[in-house]
């Protein structure tokens, strides 16, 4: 499971800003993950749940936003719908991945003395 190798970059990610902000503790972090990310959200909270055990993120929630798939023909552009054929009916060009793989840190909130 990858999920918890995620949750601990995220980890080291939240500490080290909340340190140079001179914040003393993590109160959130909130992350996008595409749908064709390769990472299961509902075992990335479960992998943040055991290792946010530090100090700083203890009480840290993670928040996960998901991302759909978009996917958009590679001459013009024009977006597919979910479900159609990965083929531009104008143009009749192979479409590509326009978005939906990512995995974005987007916040992370701190709480300062």
């Amino acid at each position: 499971m990858h999920e918890y190798s995620v949750a601990a970059s995220l980890l080291r990610m939240a500490e080290e800003k909340a340190r140079e902000a001179g914040a003393r503790r993590v109160t959130r972090v909130e992350v996008r993950i595409g749908q064709s990310a390769g990472v299961d959200a509902d075992l990335l909270r479960t992998a943040w749940d055991v290792v946010r055990g530090t100090p700083m993120c203890r009480d840290a929630s993670l928040d996960i936003a998901p991302v759909p798939v978009r996917w958009v023909c590679a001459l013009c552009r024009r977006p597919l719908a979910p479900g159609e054929v990965l083929r531009c009916p104008d143009c009749d060009v192979a479409a590509e991945l326009d978005g939906g793989d990512e995995l974005t840190l987007e916040r992370i909130e701190l709480e300062r003395d």
